[in-house]
């Protein structure tokens, strides 16, 4: 299993990143948002989802670990393979897409290419107890640009790091302010 990949993005074409990896380069299909921030010839880390079929294997990267969590989590509702996984994931931050799902707005999810209306709150019956509670941000945090929202994300990355799952880190900064430093914030989630 390839967890991670780390090196040079030299190239980039429909939705995937080659990167050069000590002189192997590995072709990773991201999402829009991670496809978008990436620059030829800069340094990149992804983690990593092996696909692999009968006739082929494919990676999937993502810039964060939240974002990877919430991708496996995708492929196991019915009727979502990773592509269509990747192409939820390319509507929003990974963070948004997750609070959308938690809020059971199938609208939003179906906006995803190839998402139908039914496939959409499938997604919705199936994870929306699985990705933890919704959280609430003013208006200008759902286009996500706000400060809120990266603290909310590198707290919610510590604490998968630390081994929660997606659902019992987002319950346990569920509360805790997000004007707080990570670190803070974390430490307040580990004491609850």
């Amino acid at each position: 299993m390839i967890a991670h990949v780390f090196g040079k993005v030299e190239e980039k074409f429909n939705g995937s990143l080659i990167v050069d990896v000590n002189g192997v380069g590995y072709e990773v299909v991201v999402a829009f948002g991670d496809y978008e921030k990436a620059m030829l010839g800069e340094e990149i880390k992804l983690y990593t989802y092996h696909h692999v079929r009968e006739q082929s294997q494919e990676l999937f990267g993502f810039s964060t670990l939240a974002a990877k969590k919430l991708f496996e989590l995708l492929i196991t509702v019915q009727g979502v393979g990773p592509k269509a996984a990747i192409a939820i994931l390319s509507i929003a931050e990974s963070e948004v897409v997750r609070n959308a799902i938690a809020s059971a707005d199938a609208t939003f999810v179906a906006r995803a290419g190839g998402i139908g209306k039914r496939i959409a709150e499938r997604v919705i019956v199936d994870l929306k107890d699985k990705v933890g509670l919704p959280l609430r941000y003013d208006n200008s945090t759902l286009t996500g640009e706000s400060q809120s929202m990266n603290h909310s994300d590198e707290a919610l990355e510590a604490l998968m790091a630390l081994g929660y799952n997606l659902a019992d880190a987002t319950k346990a900064l569920e509360g805790i302010p997000t004007d707080l430093s990570t670190a803070d914030r974390v430490t307040q989630a580990l004491k609850a």
